[in-house]
């Protein structure tokens, strides 16, 4: 019973990680602004990675592979933030602007 418990949340995690990396693919190409994309990129690519090591974690059971992806999700979670922040502040030191839509209120 708790195997197929552990079966049924691994395949959860492995499936909810692939949408948002799939859905954080798609506001790459549909959000307007550079910004913008950055920001649903970095939090799609965050969350997607880390539930799929997480769905990884919990397949491999208790192991060295085990260790090994928790290694990689600590690195993934102090990284990835840090490298989107960093890729902003370097486009708005460049001038990029951010896409402001008037309101016509």
């Amino acid at each position: 019973m708790m195997e197929m418990l552990v079966y049924i949340a691994s395949w959860t995690c492995l499936l909810l990680g692939s949408g948002f990396c799939l859905i954080g693919g798609i506001g790459l190409l549909r959000l307007p602004d550079f910004y913008s994309r950055m920001h649903g990129g970095g939090i799609t690519d965050t969350l997607g990675a880390g539930l799929v090591i997480l769905g990884l974690m919990l397949q491999g059971g208790l192991s060295l592979v085990t260790v090994k992806l928790v290694m990689i999700l600590l690195f993934l979670l102090l990284t990835s933030p840090v490298a989107t922040h960093a890729i902003a502040r370097a486009a708005q030191h460049s001038g990029l602007k951010p896409h402001v839509v008037e309101d016509g209120a």
